[in-house]
């Protein structure tokens, strides 16, 4: 081979690889784009999902601070179901007596003319109020009823164990001869206690009968008329 046509030979050699050498960094520096463009791509997504969590935070903010709202108004409803509660507090009323309540027995007293005084006490195990009204007394078969002799009511009373109430009834206030021969009265807590009892009290004449309210002290419980 001649030297003029080795050197070109040369030539296109060196013309050849160099033009393979651009050829295969143009290569390299696609592929490098083309994996910076995938990481960008990858990136963006990322990031994506980073917007999301952050939204979410916010609402898990929010709904805990609505939690606590309602938390707040159910505390304030509480205190005033509290308040409600004390300021409706009351002292129990108890069990009204009912005749058939009651241990009865009466007594004849001499002081006023003379007069029937009735003595009550709570059944054993019983605790019940008679009210502040006048007992109901009725004589006869007719149910006359004895009118009060007290202008003004008495105080309600709690039996119980050994605690005694007492009434006097004078069964006759007037001065004329007459009247209705009896041996019992009827005695009810009231017109509407459905159990009177009948109580014996000997040989008794009725007229314009009257009787005391109820009292815990036996010197109170005098008829006059």
């Amino acid at each position: 081979m001649s030297g003029s046509r080795r050197k070109a030979f040369l030539v296109s050699a060196v013309l050849v690889g160099g033009a393979m050498l651009m050829t295969a960094c143009q290569d390299s520096d696609a592929a490098t784009d083309t994996e910076a463009a995938q990481g960008s791509s990858s990136a963006t997504p990322a990031g994506s999902a980073v917007t999301p969590s952050v939204s979410s935070t916010a609402g898990s903010n929010q709904g805990t601070g609505k939690g606590s709202d309602a938390t707040g108004k159910g505390t304030a409803d509480g205190g005033g179901s509290s308040a409600d509660t004390a300021d409706g507090e009351r002292e129990p009323v108890g069990q009204s007596c009912g005749a058939n309540d009651i241990s009865w027995s009466t007594r004849s007293e001499t002081q006023a003319g003379g007069y029937i005084l009735i003595i009550a006490k709570a059944k054993s195990g019983i605790t019940c109020y008679l009210p502040a009204a006048l007992p109901t007394v009725a004589f006869g078969s007719d149910g006359t009823e004895a009118g009060p002799a007290e202008q003004t009511v008495g105080k309600q009373i709690k039996l119980s164990g050994s605690t005694t109430a007492y009434a006097g009834v004078n069964p006759k206030t007037t001065n004329a001869n007459g009247g209705k021969e009896l041996d019992s009265i009827i005695v009810a807590i009231g017109d509407d206690d459905p159990n009177p009892v009948s109580l014996p009290v000997g040989t008794i004449t009725v007229d314009h009968p009257i009787v005391t309210n109820w009292h815990t002290a036996a010197k109170d419980a005098v008829p006059f008329s």
